[in-house]
């Protein structure tokens, strides 16, 4: 924090907020991408199908082995073009999962079938999981972790009708 004439002010890296943000978007986006281009192929699903006492899927079918491969792996292998080592790529790929399975998960027990909407929900764990997880590895601060956050979440909803539009998304949110 820097302190001075007027309010405390953050120290904003934006070169690591962006290399994190940019990791993020690789984890989330290459299940999506994986699924348009190999449609059925290698995607069985996680939860094998297991539906809770209360007749809902633990996770539902889209959340798939292939996604959770490529959701850890392709951050791995982007996050040298980054500057960033590749266990970092793959610490924001494996939260970014966790956090989209959490949410998964979350959706299921409220009703909101596969693939639904549900604003926040939707956004907020896969995101904010690993800005935390990363934060210290690339020097975020909880301000910058949070903005970064909102920014994601700000970015969803703009590009959601554009990749509705391109066929990389099944509804636009």
């Amino acid at each position: 924090m820097r302190r001075g004439p007027g309010p405390v002010v953050a120290d904003m890296a934006p070169i690591a907020l962006v290399q994190a943000l940019v990791l993020v978007l690789m984890a989330n986006g290459a299940p999506v991408l994986a699924a348009r281009l190999l449609g059925k192929r290698a995607s069985a699903p996680v939860d094998r199908g297991c539906l809770l006492p209360d007749g809902r899927p633990l996770l539902g079918p889209s959340k798939t082995w292939r996604g959770l491969v490529l959701g850890v792996l392709v951050p791995a292998l982007g996050a040298p073009v980054l500057g960033v080592e590749r266990q970092v790529g793959a610490l924001i790929g494996a939260l970014a999962m966790a956090g989209d399975l959490n949410s998964s998960f979350l959706k299921r027990r409220l009703g909101v079938p596969p693939s639904g909407a549900a604003p926040g929900i939707d956004q907020v764990p896969e995101s904010l999981l690993p800005l935390l997880g990363a934060s210290g590895v690339l020097g975020l601060s909880l301000v910058e972790v949070i903005v970064g956050s909102a920014l994601f979440w700000a970015g969803e909803a703009i590009l959601s009708p554009l990749l509705f539009r391109l066929g990389l998304r099944d509804r636009s949110y």
